[in-house]
């Protein structure tokens, strides 16, 4: 790897590590909560630079989504073709250019304008040193400070712009990898005092339009650009790819759209989302508790439900071919029809840089933290904090807890532990209770074929579980020494028995217990099936319904189901 493709996967590994909170400032163009999410999907190619330059730069395109994503491609495709830092600040301004140009409605206030600061800037320095990296970064330092003026929204909400937030974090690790800076990086909330964090006051406007991505192959040779097209929408974005357009735009009639698109030319992709006004300000966000809990997302706990308790995660990556995509954001509706489809799919844990700086920001933003890493017979997630813990002299609040548990086990513990950190101001408690839960909880995992398994290399057939299931259907358990065999059936319904009988066995305190139901591609046979059984059998029981991990899913496959259960403070 080349020092430039170095530093793109430095600036990738630092904004994916402050995903989270670009995701809770993020206000303008409207309050929809995903300008992080959005940049780690579009920027993901970053994370390895493993193609050619003229590749990466088209995936760059290919990769990119939402109004933040598209921008943000179209300024990196141009960088990404360098063959020697010497063109840094000509690719710089072209790269500004087209993503400035990608806009319909050019706004100062936004990434544009740390785009436009990172050129000036360039513009007048013929080398690279340590002066020069200072000088850099203050430049953008001030542009993303700008923006709270700039932009109206981001006035009344009290925060810088998300978008530029996300190219400043970028660019402070771009460079630092490249130039040898005297002074570490400082803490964000030292640089940006009182702007990470929305006021309590403010209201994002109502919205009643969808987000909108299509690819379109135009009809005719006449020129379709964001300026051509500004009529169809707002926040419109118009990025080049090859011989198509992809579009990114908001609108209240997604149907009316698809209609008038058509009448320009081919569209070879339409997706609309609805626009959900999630902005997690102190009246939708769970008030802060006596610690923050961490875990990671090889526990079966989406994204919301972790949002909605104030639950970090660190992401492990979904691999297909040349694709990285964080766990999290994947789409697992994809994901298992390519399993179907017998597809390679595998996983990778983000690398140690990009672990290590998630860990930081999580104690700089929330102070005190209980980590539940992923059993450290699945990953080495628990080693790779406690040496990092060991490095800082202790002098981070986190505590570390390897909890030998992974998908629905995992994702369990975490949430009654968030939940009990809430509702009382003793930590210890909070953590005794953690180590009262790795003992306690329990899950079952029902396996439809140990094909996927197998061929990931999480079971030999050495291991005994092959031994006489042919035709069969193993029911597994994630424990501190690995996978562990709890039994066999031979059909679905045999699976739904199974797991009746555990819980009618285990389960001693129904009106405390809590479940996690957790499908893969067969929600809708869980929900009609499983659920009611279990709910009739335990009827003061709480059960919440969510999706398998996908790092677990892309191990056991399409078909499988599981169910973790423990009892509630």
């Amino acid at each position: 790897m080349t020092p430039l493709h170095e530093a793109f996967c430095a600036g990738y590994e630092s904004l994916s590590a402050w995903s989270d909170l670009l995701d809770r400032i993020n206000v303008f163009p409207v309050a929809d909560t995903d300008t992080g999410a959005n940049l780690r999907i579009s920027l993901s190619p970053l994370r390895t630079c493993s193609q050619d330059n003229e590749q990466l730069a088209a995936q760059i395109i290919h990769s990119a989504t939402g109004n933040s994503g598209n921008i943000a491609a179209a300024f990196f495709s141009p960088l990404l073709t360098m063959t020697g830092l010497e063109e840094l600040p000509e690719r710089v301004t072209a790269g500004y250019s087209k993503a400035r140009e990608a806009v319909a409605d050019p706004k100062e206030g936004t990434m544009l304008s740390v785009f436009a600061s990172l050129a000036e800037v360039l513009s007048s320095r013929r080398s690279l040193d340590a002066t020069c990296g200072d000088t850099i970064l203050a430049a953008l330092h001030q542009s993303v400070l700008d923006t709270t003026k700039l932009q109206e929204t981001c006035r009344l909400a009290g925060v810088v712009d998300a978008g530029a937030l996300g190219m400043y974090i970028f660019f402070d690790a771009f460079f630092r990898s490249l130039i040898p800076l005297e002074a570490p990086s400082p803490s964000l909330f030292t640089l940006f005092p009182d702007r990470l964090t929305c006021k309590e006051a403010y209201q994002p406007p109502a919205s009643a339009a969808y987000c909108v991505d299509v690819l379109l192959a135009p009809a005719n040779e006449a020129p379709l650009d964001a300026t051509s097209l500004s009529q169809l929408g707002e926040s419109l974005v118009v990025v080049p790819k090859q011989a198509s357009l992809k579009i990114h735009i908001h609108t209240p009639d997604p149907q009316r759209l698809q209609r008038q698109l058509a009448e320009l030319g081919e569209v070879a992709h339409f997706s609309a989302q609805p626009l959900h006004q999630d902005l997690p300000s102190t009246q939708t966000a769970p008030p802060p508790g006596c610690l923050h809990i961490m875990t990671d997302a090889a526990g079966s706990l989406p994204r919301k439900l972790a949002q909605q308790y104030g639950i970090s995660l660190l992401d492990s990556y979904i691999i297909h071919g040349d694709k990285a995509i964080p766990e999290s954001l994947c789409s697992p509706q994809d994901l298992y029809r390519l399993m179907r489809q017998q597809q390679r799919l595998t996983t990778a844990q983000a690398s140690l840089a990009e672990r290590h700086q998630r860990y930081q920001n999580v104690c700089e933003e929330f102070g005190q933290t209980l980590y539940l890493c992923v059993g450290s017979a699945f990953t080495g997630n628990y080693e790779v904090a406690r040496a990092w813990h060991r490095k800082q002299g202790r002098t981070q609040p986190m505590t570390l807890l390897d909890t030998g548990a992974a998908s629905g086990r995992l994702g369990l513990i975490a949430l009654l532990c968030a939940r009990l950190a809430k509702q009382t101001e003793n930590s210890e408690a909070v953590k005794a209770y953690a180590r009262s839960l790795i003992q306690s909880c329990r899950e079952y995992v029902f396996i439809d074929t140990l094909h996927y398994l197998a061929a990931g290399g999480r079971v030999s057939r050495a291991s005994g579980l092959f031994v006489n299931l042919l035709g069969l259907k193993p029911v597994i358990s994630p424990t501190p020494v690995g996978v562990k065999k709890m039994g066999v059936v031979r059909s679905q319904q045999a699976q739904l028995d199974f797991a009746l009988d555990k819980v009618n066995l285990e389960i001693i305190k129904p009106n405390r217990a809590v479940l996690l139901l957790q499908y893969s591609d067969n929600e809708t046979w869980v929900e009609e099936h499983v659920q009611p059984a279990l709910h009739s059998l335990l009827p003061e029981a709480e059960i919440l319904r969510v999706p398998l991990s996908l790092t677990s899913g892309v191990h056991m496959g399409p078909g499988t189901w599981s169910l973790a259960f423990a009892e509630s403070h």
